[in-house]
């Protein structure tokens, strides 16, 4: 079960790392509010990523006897996705992406409710969660309720180590942060990807 929890808390790092559309709307809320409605709006976005982690789960559980039949084609279909996925965080540039919200008097809620509406129109994460789940042999048949609920809440918990982490190192370079910086972290980031999927890929071959 441990075990299950500590992948959990891997696929939530790796899904919450790149710096999309919501991850700018979080910085910005750090930048221009202070830690705390930063954290606010990551717990948003970690919630909208449960939602997505949970359907994943519950399709995988659909079809895991196909996916225990055909582990090293869905393996290596991950991958492609995961090297396309680095592909496109490699060339965005968030800044360009997210339009400039006026920050007007928000309240905690209504930061936290709009960053989880916001990420939750991003279905395309459901494929990032179905390619880490094959990878890491996440949903699998001898895996209980109880483990399951386990590799969950790791993924809940590695969403919002990050936000977490993410928020407290921006608040303390918010008199000089430049947010134009973020398209490096994304393309070290997207490398980072590319080469994790390209390796796993060889290892299947070889």
């Amino acid at each position: 079960m441990l075990e299950l929890f500590y992948k959990g808390i891997i696929i939530g790092l790796l899904v919450s790392i790149p710096m999309g559309p919501s991850g700018m709307l979080c910085v910005q809320r750090t930048l221009a509010k202070g830690q705390l409605s930063g954290f606010v709006s990551g717990a948003g976005i970690a919630l909208s990523d449960m939602f997505y982690a949970i359907g994943t789960s519950l399709f995988m559980g659909l079809v895991v006897n196909f996916v225990e039949a055909h582990q090293q084609s869905l393996q290596i279909f991950g991958s492609i996705v995961i090297i396309f996925f680095g592909c496109y965080i490699f060339r965005s540039n968030p800044v360009m992406t997210l339009k400039k919200n006026s920050e007007k008097s928000q309240t905690l809620v209504k930061d936290l409710v709009t960053a989880f509406l916001f990420t939750l129109s991003n279905m395309l994460i459901v494929f990032m969660f179905i390619g880490l789940y094959a990878q890491f042999g996440f949903v699998l048949p001898e895996h209980s309720l109880r483990m399951t609920i386990a590799g969950l809440a790791g993924v809940f918990a590695g969403t919002v180590i990050w936000w977490l982490f993410i928020t407290f190192i921006i608040s303390l370079m918010r008199n000089w942060f430049n947010i134009r910086g973020l398209k490096i972290v994304n393309k070290i980031v997207g490398s980072i990807i590319i080469l994790l999927a390209i390796l796993i890929l060889l290892k299947i071959f070889i």
